[in-house]
């Protein structure tokens, strides 16, 4: 692989670089995974101990606005309730691989609630294919639901998304949505779980 036509500064040389290269990325994830729940964890800490979340019947008929003591649990709790994989998505600001989400191709009517705490968060009627791989929205089902917070943690500016109730991270909100808002809501399928309508 390091091979030099007897050159042993090139060689040397070569190895170096290859076990720097592997340094750094190696170095880079850790930092990454560090930062990501970092940003989760300090936002939940400005967060007010009641919050106000508008209610939903599961064909989305708006029932009322409502003032609620915001749901807060130990990591233990969540771990409980959630298991790993879903934890680390809604509780760490992880993200599922694109195309594996059980609600990618839900199109039925009805509503997509917080997996963490069951608040509305998405009717079915705004739900659009992005192409993307994760479900798309262009608006959720009350703004009061869900919550923008700044996320820089992989190096550029974006949008995350989460619910008001339990400040669960669902996902992200990018500006190259359909009309009539222009806004993808780019949600995780395990985030959230799908409430047809009857």
């Amino acid at each position: 692989m390091f091979e030099s036509d007897g050159n042993e500064g090139e060689v040397n040389l070569g190895r170096r670089l290859f076990i720097s290269g592997v340094g750094a990325a190696v170095g880079g994830a850790a930092l990454f995974s560090l930062r990501r729940p970092s940003m989760v964890v300090e936002a939940a800490k400005m967060l007010p101990a009641e919050v106000t979340v508008v209610q939903f019947t599961d064909a989305g008929k708006r029932l009322a606005s409502v003032k609620i003591a915001r749901v807060v649990k130990s990591d233990d709790e969540w771990k409980k309730q959630l298991g790993s994989g879903v934890y680390e998505i809604t509780r760490r600001a992880d993200t599922e691989m694109p195309f594996s989400g059980k609600l990618l191709n839900v199109h039925d009517n009805g509503v997509f609630r917080c997996i963490c705490c069951d608040n509305a968060l998405f009717s079915s009627s705004t739900k659009f294919d992005s192409g993307t791989g994760w479900p798309s929205f262009w608006a959720p089902i009350a703004k009061e639901n869900v919550r923008e917070i700044s996320d820089s943690s992989i190096g550029i500016e974006r949008t995350a998304v989460s619910c008001t109730e339990c400040d669960a991270h669902l996902g992200h909100v990018f500006n190259d949505g359909p009309k009539p808002t222009g806004l993808r809501y780019c949600m995780n399928s395990a985030s959230m779980r799908f409430a047809k309508a009857v």
